[in-house]
């Protein structure tokens, strides 16, 4: 059976309730409701110590006297006191190295980032086409496949990142990374490969929603955390495959709220986006946004840069999670 997306919950849950006390209102309750004739069980036995075995009890208790007073004087024992377990942190601190809270938190949320590239034709004109055929042919060459996996006559249109948020293989990303793309192909990190299509768009939020065809045996879906009670200053880490290299993965912290960004086109303006520090770069798009508990706060969408170079300045922006999930048509939270 299916598992369904995975929300964050917090804060965690409550202590479980203790149970009914022997004599309470619940517990009188029950009896009343019990349908079976109730048999008074006969009374346990009490033990009546005798001599013999009140000798026996005071032998063991010297026996066990006696080992006590021999144990400690000979093998040092003594009591741990807060000042010994100090000193035993501080020495494991100092002799051992411990991961970053961005690195424990990309290790969680690893498993379930994808690479997402889009084919479409190769754009040359039919005479170029038909020269670079006729070359090949009278060289003996058999026609060349494209070196980025795409079938002969099909380029790399676009290539970003994609999370999974479903263990079926359902896959958020953005709209600009697969759109006009004749194919798509999603890389798993086990380095299983799959064709994926289109289920779901949302383009005033610049998302779409994936299905792969294929899944590895042990897919693990990213859980999502809500934005609710996110602040500027709050660290997070964006996950991805800048220019196509990684997956890889950058720190910051959100820098605002509620943003808005035009795309350098003019063509399109988003909202409520979260505005973030970690570096991110062209590839990084369609990539999780993520707390340091690996938790999915958003999905990477746009960077802002005044010139015309595509490279990242230190502005950044994420579709808030609650916007990316309802893409998928499951509202959370």
């Amino acid at each position: 059976m299916r598992r369904p997306a995975f929300y964050s919950r917090s804060p965690r849950t409550l202590p479980p309730a203790a149970e009914p006390a022997a004599g309470s209102p619940a517990d009188a309750a029950a009896v009343a409701d019990a349908d079976t004739v109730q048999i008074t069980p006969p009374p346990r036995a009490r033990w009546q110590p005798g001599r013999r075995a009140f000798a026996l009890l005071t032998v063991s208790c010297i026996a066990i006297a006696a080992g006590g007073a021999f144990w400690a004087p000979h093998h040092g024992a003594k009591a741990l006191t807060q000042k010994d377990i100090d000193a035993a942190v501080l020495r494991t601190l100092q002799t051992n190295t411990l991961p970053s809270p961005a690195a424990r938190a990309a290790d969680i949320v690893r498993p379930s980032v994808v690479r997402v590239v889009g084919y479409g034709p190769e754009k040359a004109t039919p005479e170029a086409k038909t020269q670079k055929r006729g070359r090949n042919m009278a060289k003996g060459k058999a026609p060349e496949a494209p070196a980025d996996g795409g079938t002969p006559g099909e380029v790399e249109r676009g290539v970003g990142t994609g999370v999974v948020i479903v263990d079926k293989g359902v896959i958020l990303t953005n709209l600009h990374v697969v759109a006009g793309a004749e194919k798509i192909k999603v890389t798993f990190a086990d380095g299983l490969e799959a064709i994926a299509v289109i289920t779901g768009v949302q383009p005033e939020n610049d998302l779409a929603v994936l299905q792969a065809q294929k899944i590895p045996d042990d897919l693990i879906p990213a859980v999502m955390r809500s934005t609710a009670d996110l602040r500027s200053g709050d660290q997070v880490a964006a996950v991805g495959f800048p220019f196509g290299i990684g997956p890889s993965v950058s720190a910051g912290v959100v820098s605002g709220l509620k943003r808005s960004f035009r795309s350098p086109e003019g063509k399109q303006e988003l909202g409520n986006l979260i505005q973030f520090d970690a570096a991110a770069n062209p590839g990084n798009s369609g990539g999780p946004l993520i707390n340091m508990d690996g938790e999915v706060l958003g999905i990477v969408t746009a960077i802002l840069n005044p010139t015309q170079q595509r490279t990242f300045i230190g502005i950044g922006f994420a579709v808030p999670i609650e916007n990316a999930a309802s893409a998928a048509g499951s509202p959370p939270f």
